[in-house]
């Protein structure tokens, strides 16, 4: 069961007052950000675009804070441009899954059943994957 909700066009990042004012189900633990990195999606942007939202340290901590175990978002990389590594650090050291790339156009914030299914590979930090949202 996944959580995804949608951020405004206003946040350029997300941080703990973001994920604060978040809404919330009782004991969810995997949350999706749709935020305005979908836009790329449907307008196809060849292009990489460096001023995506991702979720900073401190927003990464409150996750962390709250329990969830999966946090996935609508672009490249989960953490903000050339600030990878304290959100990653954070959220790995945790035990968290982290899915990144994710295509949210045309999905209505809401519960849904994820399925995800990540190819096998052998001593990678990470993977391809088929990520699937079922409308319950």
């Amino acid at each position: 069961k996944v959580l995804v909700v949608q951020l405004g066009d206003g946040i350029d990042e997300i941080t703990p007052e973001a994920v604060e004012s978040l809404p919330t189900a009782v004991g969810t633990t995997t949350v999706l950000f749709k935020t305005r990195n979908s836009r790329y999606w449907a307008e196809k942007c060849p292009d990489f675009q460096p001023d995506f939202v991702g979720i900073d340290e401190g927003g990464s901590r409150v996750l962390v804070e709250k329990g969830v175990k999966l946090v996935g978002i609508d672009y490249l990389s989960i953490s903000p441009f050339k600030r990878s590594r304290p959100t990653h650090e954070v959220m790995l050291n945790a035990g968290m899954v982290i899915i990144e790339g994710l295509d949210l156009t045309g999905i209505v914030p809401g519960t849904y059943k994820l399925i995800c299914l990540p190819l096998k590979l052998q001593d990678a930090d990470g993977a391809p994957a088929r990520a699937v949202l079922i409308q319950e």
